[in-house]
Formats: structure tokens, C-alpha cells, sequence
């Protein structure tokens, strides 16, 4: 499985952190609206990921909780029928929660910076750092964190599928994501 060390934080104002990438030489790849569509289930995630105008991907992985950079690893498969295949999953095993954002995506010396703004949540930067050996990765983590001023406080611990389940408890279409892989 593949293996990344992710970060997630919380920003204010893309527009500073697009100044800050453009300033380093990260080069922009690619603006892209998508659908996350996670579901249910009893150990990890699992999502479909679907993307306007590309090949959906369903997506499952696992990823600690507990730090700020946090180690995932992941499998993908492309998903020819994502309508299809998202009602199936649905009647199965049951949609835990729908993450719909803008992501503009970044590369600066192999390391993905995503600028996510999701809807009901606000704006994000997030950091994917692939990681063969994990010092290595460590220390890219450290100096994107630097280079980007990401203070602890501004760090995130949840996904945007948890923190929108925070925001829709109570609502009768959403149960507790504890124990649901969320």
C-alpha cells in the first residue's frame, strides 16, 4: 500500500498561501471540483471519490488520528460507473456523510500542497508528503509547515468527514460516526 504523511490546517486566506507556493516555485497543476461519498464501515475509510470532467476512484485507507502529521496508507481503484456504483455501496453498507470542495492542487519537489474549500467548512491547506522512509518525509513536513507559517493551534485532527458529521449531529440523517469508519 501506498504510504503519505498528511497535514491538514485551516487558513484564512488562500490567496496568501497561493503567494507563499508561487514564491517557493510549487507549480500549480490543476483546479478540480469533487465529490467525496464515504460510507460506512467497520474498519478505516472508505470513499468514492468523483471528480468533474475525470475517472471517479473509490478510495479506502487508514490513517492515525492522534498527530498532527499523520501517516495514511491508502488504495485506489478507478470507479467506471460512479453512480452506479455509490447507490450500491449506499443499499449495502450505507453513506455515512457527502464532502463536496474546490481543491487547487500544487506541487512543490514532489510533495502535493492541496488549497481545499469545502462546502459548510470554510478553506484548508493540506499537505501530502509521499513517503518511502519516513525521516525523510519528516522533515519535508517540517519545512512546508515553516514555509506556509501553519501554527499548531491552526492544525486539524479531524477530516472533513468528521467535522461535517460534527456539524450535522443531531440530524436525523446522520448517525454517530463512532465505530462507522469516519
Amino acid at each position: 500500500m501506498p504510504l503519505n504523511l498528511e497535514l491538514k490546517a485551516r487558513v484564512e486566506s488562500l490567496g496568501r498561501i497561493r503567494e507563499i507556493a508561487q514564491r517557493a516555485g510549487a507549480e500549480e497543476r490543476v483546479t478540480v471540483r469533487q465529490t467525496d461519498t464515504y460510507f460506512k464501515v467497520n474498519r478505516g475509510r472508505l470513499k468514492l471519490r468523483e471528480i468533474d470532467g475525470r475517472e471517479a476512484e473509490l478510495i479506502s485507507y487508514e490513517r492515525g488520528e492522534e498527530e498532527q502529521a499523520r501517516w495514511s496508507r491508502y488504495e485506489k481503484t478507478p470507479a467506471a460507473e460512479p453512480s452506479r456504483l455509490r447507490t450500491m455501496l449506499c443499499a449495502a453498507i450505507g453513506e455515512l456523510v457527502t464532502v463536496r470542495k474546490t481543491r487547487e492542487l500544487l506541487l512543490l519537489e514532489g510533495n502535493r500542497i492541496h488549497l481545499d474549500t469545502v462546502e459548510g467548512l470554510g478553506t484548508f491547506i493540506e499537505f501530502e508528503i509521499p513517503a518511502e522512509e519516513e525521516e525523510p518525509a519528516r522533515i519535508h513536513m517540517d519545512r512546508l509547515r515553516s514555509l506556509f507559517g501553519i501554527s499548531p493551534s491552526d492544525v486539524l485532527l479531524h477530516s472533513y468527514s468528521d467535522m461535517l458529521l460534527g456539524a450535522l449531529k443531531g440530524s436525523s440523517k446522520v448517525g454517530s460516526p463512532k465505530g462507522e469508519g469516519a
